[in-house]
């Protein structure tokens, strides 16, 4: 079973939601619907209540409710109680609010969108844009990171074809690229960027992403040129491609005379009027 956690906006309010492939259902985070629907200012309390009178009446919605780590304000991951759409469509009847209609037109539309994009993945990019927009990001870094987006498809496909096992494996290679080229693992590039849970690649600059493109796109060549069979095979390429990279960083920082690899990340860059918004 894989599962996906999204940010979803309505109304510029951030809902978290996690995607389960194999029962192809969104599950919602019902604390951040009740901090929708009602504006409290405390809406774990007025989930709370809200569940215990519930469960006294015997509703059983909120029974068959599960509860999913997903990550919460201070980064770290927390056990959430979750709904499929079914369930949240039969809680909102129990919360007051002139909310409640444009927010199951909106949750359907959510759903509707995921099954789209399943069968047609050019509609995950268009989705993706319309949110990086949303978020405040430049039109520029924008194109960078949907380029980043394609050339990390086409490695993953690659990996998968000569019969690199995802998950660890996966993970393994891109560390060995990512070091090669950069000087740092995934997890040491995060925290000297001083991220936490946050995605990597949405806190690169503009030449950061390039770079890596570059070592990805390079990786995807020599695989196809050598046709390397599993993950011990695949090590060496996913350093070679790094190395490319590598080569063009230190040209460039020699002509700079200073690191192209920065601390700065995706708060010290975004629209002030859109990092508002989404506190």
């Amino acid at each position: 079973m894989t599962k996906k956690q999204a940010i979803q906006l309505f109304q510029e309010r951030k809902v978290r939601t996690v995607w389960d492939d194999e029962q192809e259902k969104w599950y919602f985070s019902i604390v951040d619907v009740c901090a929708v629907l009602t504006d409290s200012d405390n809406p774990q309390t007025y989930w709370r209540v809200l569940k215990n009178r519930l469960k006294k009446e015997g509703n059983e919605t909120v029974t068959n409710c599960n509860a999913l780590k997903m990550q919460a304000s201070d980064g770290k991951m927390r056990l959430t109680d979750v709904a499929d759409t079914e369930q949240l469509f039969r809680l909102i009847q129990s919360i007051p609010s002139p909310k409640a209609e444009p927010f199951k037109q909106w949750m359907a539309q959510v759903a509707s969108q995921r099954l789209d994009q399943m069968q047609d993945p050019e509609l995950s990019i268009d989705q993706a844009i319309v949110d990086y927009r949303r978020l405040g990001y430049s039109e520029a870094w924008i194109n960078q990171r949907i380029k980043s987006i394609e050339v990390r498809k086409e490695l993953t496909d690659e990996w998968k074809r000569t019969g690199v096992k995802e998950g660890l494996e996966y993970a393994s290679l891109t560390d060995i690229i990512t070091r090669e080229w950069s000087g740092f693992t995934t997890k040491q590039y995060k925290h000297f960027k001083g991220l936490k849970k946050e995605n990597l690649r949405d806190n690169m600059t503009n030449l950061e992403i390039a770079l890596n493109i570059l070592a990805e796109a390079s990786a995807t060549e020599l695989s196809k040129d050598r046709d390397p069979q599993g993950f011990n095979a695949q090590t060496q390429v996913a350093k070679e491609g790094g190395s490319v990279a590598k080569a063009a960083r230190k040209q460039l920082e020699s002509k700079l005379g200073r690191s192209v690899i920065t601390k700065d990340k995706a708060s010290d860059y975004l629209l002030p009027e859109s990092t508002d918004k989404d506190k």
